[in-house]
């Protein structure tokens, strides 16, 4: 049989080993804590680029406008845009978009479309240049 000192020496050996581990557990979680503390960013103190990089918009296809040329779509989402874009004759239409959306140059939309290169340079340009007239007389100011 064990004498009672004995016992009580083990005991308090494990109630230390107990003590130690909790303790250095603490430690552990206070450290995690402060690096959490550290990493992490208030919502408040955001800026407006950054919260842009967390948002997340939904795009619908009926609400943008929709120009096909060739085979190949434009969509446009803003409204004056696409109502600037929509006066424009056929031939224009297809110039810019195929310039836009295909990033043709001018030999090869002439091929397409049966003209000179010259002559698709000069579409676009005069195009180009008559929808940014347009959009800056109806856009609104510091717009």
């Amino acid at each position: 049989m064990e004498t009672p000192n004995r016992k009580f020496g083990e005991w308090g050996q494990f109630d230390r080993y107990c003590k130690l581990v909790l303790y250095h557990e603490a430690i552990d979680y206070l450290r995690e804590m402060q690096r959490r503390r550290d990493m992490e960013i208030s919502l408040d103190e955001l800026s407006p680029a950054q919260w842009d990089k967390l948002s997340v918009t939904d795009d619908y296809p009926c609400e943008s406008y929709v120009f096909h040329s060739h085979g190949y779509d434009l969509r446009i989402d803003n409204e004056l845009v696409a109502e600037a874009f929509a006066v424009l004759p056929q031939q224009e239409q297809s110039i810019l978009i195929l310039h836009c959306v295909m990033e043709l140059n001018d030999v090869e939309i002439g091929r397409l479309m049966g003209m000179s290169k010259s002559a698709v340079q000069r579409h676009r340009t005069k195009t180009l240049k008559e929808l940014r007239v347009k959009l800056m007389a109806i856009m609104p100011e510091g717009g």
